[in-house]
């Protein structure tokens, strides 16, 4: 099967800006696929050049088996874009903001109308049909959105930091409607801030950190190369507990009033701990895809 996406020295400058540094990458047909990084990263650029909304300045990128150089108004007809920004109009009821949108693809009205209530159904609004927009709920407009871009029936859905902002519940349904979709065969590329939901969603993803890729690859073998088995978070720690893990020359660091330490068994390490010093919390846990990203990308807050 052809990949779904193949990108080869992707680049994008803005003037003498470089947004995007010779990236090359292949997103395999019907999976998840995830773009990571800090802001400013070159994620969002990347995304925007697969689907056409900003030209590539040098390398190829090929989408759904199309140049997107030379058939970027075909690629767009084959892509369905979930943004970040709830921009449904306002003026419209819920299934209307679906039949009219469907104008867009040249669909007839007959079939706008069986498309808009299948996806009603399928994200659980059709009772919502003929309520204002701005009636819904957060959860329930990231939904509506959802059901928007897949309007035309595409082969490759966008989403774009599909969950910021929603509650957990809200969450975990529209993780649940990604992997129905995952299971129809669409092709998806998520980008997001919640490592959670890469490792809960992506089959593979990559971290990018200053217009480059740093890494790629399934969630758990980036964790599994990238991140030590066992994290011990100690909060507040006195100084002598400080120098005492310094001592054994374990991993460790120091962020703001929590200290990070890899030690290679994590629970008697914490039972060694405790029994010798006074500590506010300790907590040990797993290794996550959050430690991955932070130790490739650092821990410094970028505007």
């Amino acid at each position: 099967m052809a990949p779904a996406i193949t990108a080869t020295d992707l680049t994008k400058k803005y003037g003498d800006a470089v947004a995007v540094d010779a990236v090359s990458f292949e997103v395999r047909e019907g999976e998840c696929f995830g773009f990571l990084g800090p802001n400013g990263a070159g994620k969002t650029t990347t995304m925007k050049m697969i689907y056409g909304f900003s030209p590539v300045t040098s390398g190829s990128l090929h989408v759904l088996g199309l140049d997107i150089r030379t058939r970027a108004r075909d690629v767009k007809a084959l892509t369905g874009i979930c943004p970040q920004e709830d921009n449904l109009d306002p003026d419209f009821t819920v299934r209307k903001n679906l039949v009219v949108y469907c104008r867009y693809f040249g669909i007839a009205p007959a079939e706008a109308a069986k498309r808009a209530d299948e996806l009603l159904d399928f994200v659980a609004l059709r009772e919502k049909s003929d309520a204002p927009v701005m009636s819904l709920s957060g959860g329930m407009k990231r939904r509506l959105v959802l059901a928007r871009a897949l309007l035309n029936r595409p082969r490759m859905l966008i989403l774009d930091e599909p969950t910021t902002g929603l509650d957990p519940q809200a969450r975990h349904v529209l993780w649940e409607k990604v992997r129905d979709l995952k299971r129809q065969g669409v092709t998806i590329l998520l980008t997001t801030h919640y490592m959670e939901e890469a490792t809960q969603l992506c089959d593979r993803l990559v971290i990018m950190d200053k217009a480059k890729i740093l890494v790629c690859g399934p969630p758990q073998e980036l964790i599994a190369k990238h991140s030590k088995p066992t994290v011990v978070e100690v909060w507040n720690p006195p100084p002598e507990a400080v120098e005492w893990i310094k001592a054994r020359n374990l991993e460790c660091e120091k962020v703001a009033d929590k200290l990070f330490v890899s030690p290679e068994a994590g629970d008697a390490f914490q039972r060694e701990l405790e029994g010798r010093f006074k500590l506010d919390q300790v907590i040990v846990r797993r290794g996550t895809l959050e430690d991955v990203f932070l130790r490739l990308t650092g821990r410094d807050l970028r505007e």
